[in-house]
């Protein structure tokens, strides 16, 4: 473990001080990103509707199915390391159904697309409970389709779509929905606002 942590920070710096002054600019540097989303349960209705005849099931399963709606908030840290792709990792809250608040630790890479102003992303996320809840060790994949628009020279505004598969040792859910997000980075020259 110690090599493997050895090994990417030497890789991390030689990336961070090899990149030349106009390459930088095309990048972000260091960013946070705050976020927050809110899903609809894709998975509840694809149930209902396989199951609408069967008594057991309206009456046993229902019942202790997630809600139809979920919302989230989450904020993840990385960086940019060239022009299409950013690394990030962070924390992601989502409350799912009464006693089932989901803490994760998510892994992002970012794919980014578009010359100066107005890029689209494609994001993937793993993420991995890491507290107690009604259901324990539960971990999600997922993906998120947005755009970004420069707000300043620091602050870049991000929403879009997302979809989210939870598996779970009792049950599997997919919430689809909107999120939106500000990130906000270390190059001020990365946005049009920054060549002032």
């Amino acid at each position: 473990m110690k090599r493997i942590l050895l090994f990417s920070s030497f890789i991390f710096s030689i990336i961070v001080s090899g990149q030349s002054d106009e390459n930088k600019s095309k990048t972000m540097g260091f960013y946070i990103s705050p976020n927050v989303q809110i899903g609809y349960n894709l998975g509840n209705s694809i149930k209902d509707n396989q199951n609408k005849d069967s008594p057991y099931y309206q009456q046993n399963v229902k019942p202790f199915l997630p809600n139809d709606f979920t919302y989230g908030i989450g904020v993840v840290g990385g960086y940019h390391l060239f022009s299409f792709l950013a690394l990030g990792a962070g924390v992601r809250y989502n409350f799912v159904a009464n006693d089932q608040h989901l803490l994760n630790w998510t892994v992002v890479p970012k794919f980014i697309f578009g010359k100066d102003e107005g890029k689209f992303i494609v994001e993937f996320e793993y993420g991995k409970q890491f507290n107690h809840s009604n259901i324990n060790q539960s971990q999600y994949f997922g993906a998120k389709l947005g755009y970004q628009d420069s707000f300043s020279k620091r602050l870049i505004q991000e929403g879009g779509l997302f979809i989210h598969s939870y598996n779970a040792s009792v049950s599997n859910t997919t919430f689809i929905g909107l999120y939106f997000g500000a990130i906000i980075f270390s190059n001020k020259k990365y946005t049009v606002y920054g060549n002032d």
